[in-house]
């Protein structure tokens, strides 16, 4: 029996990936994001006689009333809602000094209020579900150690992992269960953002890109296993934990990998031009 699933950030990255690959596998996904348009082209392209089915819905993440319409109809249209992707993300590069307080907005109500929102809503459906539901929240292993540069998207991401690993312990008795990625920097438009910005050197300075399959990869081992956290790639996972453990002595390593990080975005830059040449 296909597993039905809804999917936010399906318009681009690694939602969108993750939503056309559980599509061609033969699941039933929603494919949310909040252009219209765009859903609709991108399902319009999706190939036929996969017995999988797509039903794109616009919505914004930020407003709980959407939410609940999207929820409804998905419970209404396949009877269930067995996993919740919260993929949708937001970032804006600058030095906290020159950040516009609007940004503030947008960080903590896409990136943090985005995913309470759909966890709490989604529960609510799933706590009656005779299989109970899977909720996997993206983060970001800006969301286990501190990322000076990106302070806002880092602060909003640790708020997204704490909430889930505490949602997935009062979840658990509805045997609805909680996970949370924390992936490395990863080839998407978000990740173009940055490639300019020596702000974000930070966010290079693992020295090789994900991509965006990988993680796909590891959010359907996620699926199958159901764990609490992981981290994508492992030592990276644990290299920030050792951070996030001590603040205070991890900072002698912030320039060394800022300068990691600065010669990884001269090599993307360069990879760049090349393209265009």
């Amino acid at each position: 029996m296909s597993t039905v699933m809804l999917v936010t950030g399906s318009a681009s990255g690694i939602g969108r990936h993750v939503a056309e690959s559980y599509y061609r596998a033969g699941h039933r996904v929603v494919f949310a994001d909040l252009s219209a348009p765009r859903l609709e082209q991108i399902c319009a392209q999706l190939p036929t006689g996969t017995g999988g089915a797509a039903l794109p819905m616009a919505f914004d993440v930020r407003d709980e009333q959407g939410w609940e319409c999207v929820l409804t109809e998905t419970v209404a249209r396949w009877g269930r809602l067995d996993v919740l992707l919260n993929i949708a993300g937001y970032l804006h590069v600058d030095e906290l000094l020159s950040t516009p307080l609007a940004a503030v907005h947008h960080h903590l109500d896409i990136n943090t209020k985005g995913v309470i929102f759909g966890t709490l809503l989604a529960a609510q459906h799933m706590r009656h579900q005779p299989t109970g539901g899977h909720i996997i929240n993206i983060a970001s292993l800006a969301g286990i150690a501190a990322v000076p540069g990106l302070t806002l998207y880092s602060a909003s991401k640790f708020a997204v992992r704490g909430f889930s690993l505490a949602a997935a312990r009062e979840l658990a008795p509805y045997n609805i269960t909680v996970t949370v990625i924390c992936p490395d920097a990863v080839q998407t438009p978000m990740l173009e953002l940055q490639v300019d910005r020596p702000e974000a050197a930070l966010t290079f300075s693992g020295g090789r890109i994900l991509t965006v399959a990988e993680v796909a990869a590891a959010i359907e081992a996620a699926r199958q296993r159901r764990p609490l956290e992981v981290t994508i790639p492992r030592y990276r996972g644990w290299l920030a934990k050792l951070a996030g453990f001590s603040p205070t002595l991890s900072g002698w390593l912030l320039e060394t990998l800022r300068r990691r990080g600065l010669r990884q975005q001269a090599r993307q830059q360069a990879v760049r031009q090349a393209k265009l040449s």
